[in-house]
C-alpha cells in the first residue's frame, strides 16, 4: 500500500503523521521534499526548500522531482509519501505530482486533509518562521520555510487546488482519492485534528 498525504502549509500535517507513526510503525513515513532538496543540493547547490520553490528555473524544478519519485518508488514495504499537491509559485499554481511523477510513484491512495482556512492562518501567525533539524535515512535535513499569511479566501482556493490535482493524478493511475474534511470540526485538545487525521490514515493500511 502506498499513500500519498497532502494538505496546505499549517494544516497540522506533520504533528499528524508523528502520531500515525506511533499508531502504525511498520509503515515507512517518507517526506518527498527531503528528497527533492537532496538532489536539488547536489545538482544546483540549493540549500532549503523555498529556494527550491522561489529560485529553480521550472525544467530544473520538474528535474528534480522525477529523481526524488524514482529514489522513493523503489523503496520496499507499505508507504506513506508527505508531500504537496498544488504548489503556490509566483506564476500560479504548479502540480506536486505532475503525470510523470504520479506514473513513477504509482500511489493506490491519496489523502487530503482540510481544515477551516481560519484555523489554518492561525497556525500560520503563530509560526512564521519554521526552522528544524531532522535526520533522515537520506541524510541531515534542514528545513527553513518562511510560512506565508494569505487571506481565507486564498487558503481556501488553495485546498480547492489541492483537490483538483489529486484527481488530476488519481486518473493517471487509478489510485483513490480520499479527502478528511475538518472543516466545522472543533479541537477540545491541542493536537485533536491531528489524532483524528492521523486514525482516518491508519485505517486505510490493514
Amino acid at each position: 500500500m502506498r499513500v500519498v498525504v497532502a494538505a496546505v502549509p499549517g494544516s497540522g500535517k506533520t504533528s499528524m503523521l508523528k502520531v500515525f507513526s506511533k499508531l502504525k510503525p511498520e509503515v515507512r513515513v517518507v517526506n518527498y521534499g527531503d528528497y527533492m532538496l537532496k538532489h536539488a543540493k547536489e545538482l544546483y547547490g540549493i540549500e532549503d526548500r523555498d529556494a527550491m520553490r522561489k529560485v529553480l528555473p521550472l525544467e530544473a524544478y520538474r528535474r528534480v522531482q522525477v529523481l526524488a519519485a524514482r529514489e522513493i518508488a523503489s523503496i520496499d514495504g507499505d508507504l506513506v509519501i508527505d508531500t504537496h499537491l498544488a504548489i503556490r509559485t509566483r506564476y500560479g499554481f504548479y502540480p506536486g505530482m505532475p503525470s510523470e511523477v504520479v506514473r513513477v510513484l504509482r500511489p493506490d491512495v491519496i489523502f487530503l486533509v482540510e481544515l477551516d482556512p481560519e484555523v489554518v492562518l492561525e497556525r500560520r501567525r503563530k509560526d512564521l518562521l519554521l526552522e528544524s533539524t531532522r535526520v533522515t535515512e537520506i541524510g541531515t535535513v534542514v528545513t527553513r520555510r518562511e510560512r506565508e499569511i494569505e487571506s481565507p479566501e486564498e487558503i481556501e482556493l488553495h485546498q480547492m487546488m489541492n483537490r483538483y490535482f489529486a484527481v488530476a493524478a488519481a486518473s493517471e493511475v487509478q489510485a483513490v482519492v480520499r479527502i478528511l474534511n475538518l472543516r466545522g470540526v472543533p479541537q477540545t485538545r491541542p493536537f485533536e485534528h491531528a489524532e483524528m487525521g492521523a486514525r482516518a490514515l491508519a485505517e486505510l493500511f490493514p
